[in-house]
C-alpha cells in the first residue's frame, strides 16, 4: 500500500513539474527560455512590503490623510513595475551549452554553458547553477546583443558519461521584492575516466632497455642531433644547439639521437591483470599505466577485451585509451 501511494505521488509529483514548472528532457541545441518558462514570486521582501502597504493603506482610510493614499498608490505601483522588469531580465534568453573536458572520476566535472542576449536591453544579476548545488554560486550580466559563457560544475562519480544536472536560473533584479527564476536541461554530458590507481605498480615493460627508453630508440651511443619530434623526451633536448636558434624566424627544436641498445616493448593488456583483481580496480591500474608511460615518453599498445590500440605516444593516443578504459562494459553513445 506504502509502495502504491510513493509511486502515485511521484507520478503526480513528475506530471506538476512537466506541466506547471515546464520541466523537459535534455534539450538539444540552442535553448529559448520564453515567457511561459519564468516563474515569479515575491520574496520576503516583497512579503513585508505588502504588509508595510497594508498598513499604509489602513493608516491612511483611518485618517483619511490624502498623502497617505498617495504614497501607498504610488509604492503599489512601484511594485508592479518591479515585478514586470524582474520577469523580463530573465525572459526571452537564449542559453546554448559548451565543451566539457573529461575528468578522472572523484573530480570536479565542468560545464561550459552561454547566456545569449539578443534583445535590446541589458540583463543584470541573473543567478545561476546546477539544482543539486543547492543555493546558486555564479552571476552573469549579459549586455544587450552580447553573450556570457559560465563554467559550472559539479561533482563525478563512476567513470562513463556523465550528464548535466538541470540547471535553474533565477533574479531579484531590480528591487528584490519579486524573486524569478526558469529550469534548463542543457544537452551536455562529460566523459568521466576511471581514477588512476594509487602506487600502481611498475609498468609492464619487457626487453633489456629499461627505464630511460624513448621512442623505440636505444641508449647506448649518441648518434647526433635532429629535428625534434614529438614524443622526444624533454632530457634529450639539444639546450646548447637551441639556444643558438631564434625560433621566431623558423628555427625548429632539435634533440639528440641515440643508437643502439633494444628498446622496451610496453604491452598494457588487460587480461594479463591477476585475476583476484575486481573490474575497477583492474581498469584504475591500466589508467594510471597510461598516464605513466605518457609521462616517460614510452610508446605504449594496449588491449582491452576485441579493442586494441598499437603502440603509440601523443595526446590523441592516450585520450583513446582513457576513452576506451571509462566506457568499458557500458553501452557507447556516440
Amino acid at each position: 500500500m506504502r509502495a502504491a501511494s510513493a509511486t502515485l505521488k511521484r507520478r503526480l509529483r513528475a506530471l506538476l513539474d512537466r506541466r506547471l514548472f515546464q520541466l523537459r528532457d535534455s534539450e538539444p541545441g540552442e535553448v529559448f527560455l520564453s515567457q511561459r518558462r519564468v516563474f515569479i514570486v515575491p520574496s520576503r521582501a516583497g512579503l513585508a512590503f505588502a504588509a508595510l502597504l497594508l498598513l499604509l493603506f489602513i493608516g491612511a482610510i483611518n485618517y483619511q490623510l490624502g498623502l497617505g493614499f498617495a504614497l501607498t498608490f504610488f509604492s503599489a505601483a512601484c511594485a508592479v513595475v518591479d515585478m514586470v522588469l524582474t520577469a523580463h531580465n530573465l525572459a526571452l534568453l537564449h542559453l546554448a551549452p559548451g565543451r566539457a573536458q573529461p575528468v578522472f572520476a572523484g573530480e570536479e566535472a565542468r560545464f561550459e554553458l552561454h547566456i545569449h542576449n539578443r534583445g535590446k536591453r541589458d540583463r543584470f544579476a541573473i543567478w545561476l547553477d546546477f539544482i543539486s548545488a543547492g543555493a546558486p554560486r555564479h552571476v552573469a550580466d549579459v549586455a544587450a546583443g552580447a553573450s556570457a559563457p559560465l563554467l559550472l560544475s559539479c561533482p563525478s562519480g563512476a567513470r562513463g558519461w556523465l550528464a548535466a544536472p538541470r540547471v535553474r536560473l533565477s533574479t531579484r533584479f531590480p528591487l528584490g521584492l519579486f524573486h524569478a527564476w526558469g529550469y534548463w536541461q542543457p544537452d551536455a554530458r562529460v566523459l568521466v575516466y576511471p581514477f588512476p590507481e594509487a602506487d600502481a605498480p611498475a609498468l609492464p615493460l619487457a626487453g633489456a632497455a629499461g627505464e630511460g627508453v624513448g621512442a623505440g630508440a636505444g641508449q647506448d651511443d649518441f648518434a647526433g642531433i635532429r629535428n625534434y619530434q614529438p614524443g622526444d623526451p624533454m632530457r634529450h633536448l639539444a639546450w646548447r644547439q637551441i639556444a643558438r636558434l631564434d625560433t621566431t624566424l623558423g628555427g625548429q627544436l632539435v634533440s639528440k639521437h641515440f643508437e643502439g641498445g633494444a628498446p622496451a616493448q610496453l604491452q598494457l593488456d588487460f587480461a594479463a591483470l591477476p585475476a583476484d583483481l575486481d573490474l575497477e580496480t583492474r581498469l584504475s591500474r591500466m589508467t594510471s599505466w597510461v598516464l605513466e608511460a605518457e609521462r616517460r615518453a614510452l610508446p605504449y599498445a594496449l588491449r582491452l577485451g576485441a579493442l586494441e590500440f598499437a603502440a603509440a605516444l601523443g595526446e590523441a593516443h592516450q585520450g583513446a585509451c582513457l576513452r576506451a578504459l571509462a566506457l568499458h562494459g557500458q553501452a557507447r553513445r556516440a
